[in-house]
């Protein structure tokens, strides 16, 4: 169940959770990414906690989010950050910032199976559409996480696809190419629902490409086992094989991600 979110099959937990925040911005941000992209949230988060501030608050509770939808650890300290992050939050852009992490803190937590949350999810969800203004540069990643509740929580593919539809279109107007992986990755998945191979690898395709080209190490595996389950072989071997390769030189992270890479069981 983990995997609805992250493998592009229908059955990642993912968020994939793409962050509300790239590489960019100065030193300090640079270092957060790098951090970031190797799976380093606890380290990442660390550099943030000397910076006041609402942003910085929403960008840590953001980090520590992410961390428990990859590796399903560190609930509690997810928690405290981001309730630190909706104490400091001003205006209407932040709090429907915050309120964007508290549903898709929420919505990891059911999908990944920890405690059904579906409800808090959609409220926080609900909550962040109506504080975001509508040309809000985080409005795409709030239609990104209404997709994934649509997709996996409500299992209405439809409403799932129009979600994914309008955070490609925010993401490609505010320049967010990590979020972009994510949507032409889940674009992907409902296209392979659906048994339209071509525009799946073709989705597949262009989310691995865009992960690869900023460097995101932790996304790289999902991404290569999601057009792997497109391609057919020997192809898709290789592609397994390689994600296996990233998987374990990232320490079995994400977690979720061990179940689509194991081989299958010999016949008896």
């Amino acid at each position: 169940m983990a995997d609805t979110a992250m493998s592009g099959s229908g059955t990642e937990s993912d968020s994939e959770s793409a962050g509300a925040f790239e590489g960019g911005g100065g030193p300090l941000q640079t270092a957060v990414w790098r951090l970031r992209s190797r799976g380093c949230w606890t380290d990442a988060a660390a550099l943030l906690e000397a910076r006041s501030g609402a942003a910085a608050a929403l960008q840590r509770a953001a980090l520590l989010v992410e961390r428990c939808l990859f590796t399903e650890q560190g609930w509690p300290e997810a928690e405290e950050a981001l309730r630190s992050a909706e104490a400091l939050a001003k205006d209407d852009d932040e709090r429907g910032g915050a309120a964007c992490e508290r549903g898709h803190l929420a919505y990891a937590s059911t999908v990944l199976g920890v405690r059904d949350r579906a409800d808090e999810a959609r409220s926080a969800l609900g909550r962040a559409a109506a504080l975001l203004h509508p040309g809000s540069a985080n409005r795409p990643l709030l239609d990104f996480r209404r997709g994934l509740i649509a997709e996996h929580l409500s299992d209405s593919p439809q409403s799932a696809r129009a979600a994914y539809r309008r955070a490609h279109a925010g993401a490609t107007t505010h320049h967010k190419p990590l979020l972009l992986s994510f949507t032409w990755r889940h674009l992907a998945g409902l296209a392979l629902r659906e048994g339209e191979l071509a525009e799946a690898r073709h989705g597949f395709a262009e989310s691995l490409r865009i992960r690869e080209e900023l460097g995101y190490l932790v996304g790289t595996a999902p991404a290569l086992a999601a057009l792997a389950d497109a391609e057919p072989e020997p192809e898709a071997t290789r592609l397994r094989a390689e994600a296996s390769r990233l998987f374990h030189l990232l320490d079995g992270v994400p977690t979720w991600l061990a179940s689509q890479l194991s081989p299958p069981a010999a016949a008896i």
